[in-house]
């Protein structure tokens, strides 16, 4: 490789970087330039500077090189449509924190836990009973979402696994379910078949280990439907089902020292006695 050879190698270089369009007539059309005569002395090897990319007759033809043209935006990513944005390590940590995995069963489930935050008090420990580990589980009815939400089967769906998921860790042994039936309007009522769901995707293991459910606050409409659907129920499940009307009722049953009663139960109760009160005053003024 001799030094003219080097200096004219990089002038034809040049020449093709600044040469891509030419003016005929007043107007731009790309123009194909002929290399000029090369000496070198190196042969057609694999790595020789020489290419079999040039046709022999010397001409690169600028059509064919694969440049951006004018006005193309092929290397303006900033800002643009297709563009990474960038993953935020607090943006990934809340990813992580959204979904959670349950098992229920033989199968694992993810839970979205961003979905159902404002419900997951829906479900707790009200520690313990008896002796050994026989817990105390709480399904406030207040704490579920409304129907009237457009997401409502999403967060109904998600909210199903994350009630039974728990439930299986919770429960160690024999357990019994409070369920606070008060301060509930039918908008958050749960369906029943909903409910069935629930009871029939639970591993049989707590199925049989369920010895009491204890209706706190039954409503009319939940005993109703309760009644026209037990001639469905097994005669041993009905035997485990239980009415309790107050809280005084309920903590002569289970101890009340765990089980977290909600602020809207507690003024239910409160109301209740007001009402409660002031008719038996209009009663005794009647008489």
């Amino acid at each position: 490789f001799t030094m003219h050879s080097e200096k004219a190698l990089c002038s034809s270089v040049l020449l093709i970087c600044l040469s891509k369009l030419t003016l005929v007539n007043g107007t731009k059309v790309r123009k194909k330039l002929i290399a000029p005569d090369i000496s070198l002395t190196l042969d057609h090897s694999e790595e020789s500077v020489l290419s079999d990319d040039l046709d022999e007759s010397g001409e690169i033809d600028l059509d064919d090189l694969d440049t951006p043209s004018e006005n193309s935006n092929e290397f303006e990513w900033e800002g643009k449509k297709g563009s990474l944005t960038e993953y935020t390590a607090a943006e990934e940590k809340d990813d992580g924190r959204r979904w959670r995995m349950f098992r229920i069963g033989e199968q694992d489930h993810r839970v979205d836990m961003k979905a159902i935050e404002p419900y997951k008090k829906v479900i707790s420990h009200g520690g313990y009973y008896g002796d050994g580990l026989n817990a105390i589980v709480v399904f406030a009815v207040c704490f579920m979402p409304e129907s009237s939400q457009p997401n409502y089967r999403y967060l109904m769906d998600n909210l199903f696994k994350y009630v039974i998921g728990t439930l299986e860790l919770l429960v160690a042994e024999n357990y019994m379910i409070v369920y606070l039936n008060g301060a509930t309007t039918r908008r958050k009522m749960p369906s029943l078949g909903w409910l069935r769901k629930c009871y029939q995707q639970i591993d049989r293991r707590l199925r049989k280990n369920l010895k009491s459910l204890i209706i706190v606050h039954p409503s009319w409409f939940i005993r109703t439907i309760l009644a026209i659907t037990k001639p469905f129920i097994s005669s041993k499940f009905s035997q485990k089902i239980r009415y309790v009307f107050t809280l005084a009722e309920l903590a002569e049953l289970i101890p009340m020292e765990y089980v977290g009663i909600p602020d809207c139960i507690k003024q239910y109760v409160l109301l209740f006695k007001h009402v409660l009160l002031e008719t038996i005053n209009l009663g005794l003024k009647a008489k």
